[in-house]
């Protein structure tokens, strides 16, 4: 039996907003993988069914390698 790698079973990435590379590399809680840098894509809002009071956009920050979203904040500063 192989072992399935996490970035072989993933579909191929579109483009991405950003990429951030960390000032030191940190585990990925996912996938296991040592990063260096994450990726950044934006979150639109496309549909409610009410009115809502969360923003229209956001963005999502994740592993390049594994591509789940990680637990993470980016600030204006």
């Amino acid at each position: 039996m192989t072992e399935e790698r996490p970035e072989e079973s993933v579909a191929p990435c579109r483009e991405v907003e950003a990429e951030y590379t960390l000032e030191y590399p940190v585990k990925c809680p996912h996938c296991g993988e040592e990063l260096e840098i994450v990726r950044v894509v934006r979150l639109l809002r496309t549909k409610v069914n009410f009115t809502s009071m969360l923003p229209r956009r956001g963005r999502v920050i994740s592993c390049p390698v594994c591509l789940k979203v990680l637990s993470a904040e980016l600030s204006v500063a």
